[in-house]
C-alpha cells in the first residue's frame, strides 16, 4: 500500500585527497511514496548549519528600521478593513495580527510573535509559541466564516537568515487561499487517489506504518505524530508531525496547538545543541468537505553553506529542477531527534 522506494548508485573517481586512488562515493535517489517525487540525498556530512551573531541583529546599523517593533508598530502597521476585523488588529499576549503589506491572497495575515525584536531559539517559548498559533488560527477561521471560496488555509514561518524572511523580528504568515503552492496541490490529488483506491487516509497509514517501522518515526504528542520525513524538502533535513484526525480548521483544537507546541520545543531544543539557527516551516489545511487530507506541520532548517561568501543552501536542483537535495539521511536524521522527546 505504502511503498518506501529507495534507488542506491554510486559514482567512482580518482580522488586527489586520497593521492589520487580510486574512491567510490554512494548516493541514494528516494521517490515520495504519496507523490511520487523524488529527492536525492547526497554529499553526507558535507555540509554543517553555519552560526548566525543574533546579538550583531540588535546593532541600530543593522537592525534598521523596523515596523514590528512596540515603538513603530502603531503608526508602521497596517489595519484589516472593518468587515474582516473591526478592531483593525488582534492581539493575544504579545502577539499581534496586522495585513500584509504585501499579500499572498486576498486576505493575508501577519502574526508578529513578540515585542523583542531578535528572539533566538529559546526565547520562542511555550506562551509565544501558542499565542501566535491561536491568533493565526483564529483569523483563518474569520476568513473561512466569510469567504467559501478560499477553501485552503496555510500558516508559512521563515525565522531568521537565510530563510527568506524580509524581517529579523519572528512573525509568521496566515492567508486562505484558492492557489496553495504545488506540493500542496500534489500531496492533495495524490491524497485523493489513494482513498479512492485503498478506502484509507494515506496519512493515518502512514503514521501507523512508521511507528511500525520505527526507523524514522520519532513520538507521539497527543494527536501528532511526529517523523522525520522519508523524502525532505530542506537541505539539512525535514521534521513532519501528522495529524490523522485534523482535516480541516474546524477539526483543529486548542489541544491540538498545545501538542504542537510541545513537539516544536523539543524541535527547537534539539536545533539549539546541532547549531541550527534558522527555518521554514508551514502548518496546512485542506477544505473542510473531506476525509483524505490530514493536516500537517513540517520544518526544515535553513543555512548558509558559509558565512564567508554567505552561499545559500539552495542550488539549481531547487531552484531550476524543483528537485530537493538533502545532505541528511532521514534515519540519522531521527535517532538524533528521538532523545529530545523523551
Amino acid at each position: 500500500m505504502i511503498e518506501f522506494r529507495k534507488v542506491e548508485s554510486e559514482s567512482t573517481f580518482l580522488d586527489p585527497r586520497k593521492g589520487f586512488a580510486p574512491t567510490t562515493v554512494r548516493f541514494q535517489v528516494r521517490v515520495d511514496p504519496l507523490t511520487g517525487r523524488t529527492c536525492h540525498f547526497s554529499h553526507f556530512g558535507a555540509i554543517k548549519p553555519q552560526k548566525l551573531d543574533l546579538a550583531g541583529y540588535h546593532d541600530p546599523a543593522v537592525k534598521g528600521f523596523c515596523p514590528f517593533c512596540p515603538e513603530h508598530r502603531e503608526k508602521a502597521t497596517p489595519r484589516f478593513t472593518p468587515d474582516i476585523v473591526p478592531e483593525g488588529r488582534l492581539t493575544q499576549g504579545e502577539a499581534f495580527i496586522i495585513p500584509n503589506l504585501f499579500p499572498y491572497d486576498i486576505h493575508s495575515g501577519v502574526v508578529v510573535m513578540s515585542d523583542d525584536h531578535v528572539v533566538g531559539l529559546r526565547e520562542l517559548t511555550r506562551e509565544r509559541l501558542r499565542n501566535a498559533f491561536a491568533l493565526g488560527i483564529g483569523f483563518l477561521r474569520r476568513i473561512a466564516a466569510t469567504n467559501g471560496s478560499l477553501p485552503y488555509h496555510l500558516m508559512t514561518w521563515n525565522y531568521m537568515p537565510p530563510s527568506g524572511g524580509g524581517l529579523v523580528h519572528p512573525h509568521q504568515q496566515y492567508f486562505a487561499t484558492a492557489h496553495p503552492g504545488n506540493q500542496f496541490m500534489d500531496e492533495l490529488s495524490a491524497s485523493q487517489r489513494f482513498a479512492e483506491r485503498y478506502r484509507q487516509n494515506y496519512w493515518y497509514v502512514l503514521a501507523r506504518r512508521e511507528a511500525a517501522d520505527n526507523e524514522r518515526y520519532i513520538a507521539r504528542l497527543g494527536s501528532g505524530h511526529w517523523m522525520a520525513s522519508f523524502v525532505s524538502l530542506g537541505l539539512l533535513g525535514e521534521v513532519m508531525c501528522v495529524f490523522p484526525e485534523v482535516f480541516s480548521l474546524d477539526d483543529f483544537t486548542d489541544d491540538d496547538i498545545d501538542d504542537l507546541v510541545a513537539g516544536l520545543e523539543r524541535v527547537f531544543r534539539y536545533y539549539e545543541d546541532a547549531g541550527v539557527f534558522s527555518f521554514n516551516a508551514s502548518l496546512s489545511f485542506g477544505p473542510s468537505d473531506q476525509e483524505h487530507f490530514s493536516c500537517y506541520f513540517r520544518i526544515v532548517p535553513r543555512t548558509f553553506l558559509n558565512t564567508r561568501d554567505f552561499a545559500p543552501d539552495l542550488n539549481f536542483f531547487q531552484a531550476i529542477l524543483s528537485e530537493p537535495i538533502c545532505v541528511v539521511l532521514p534515519e540519522d536524521l531521527c535517532r538524533e531527534v528521538k532523545p529530545y522527546f523523551k
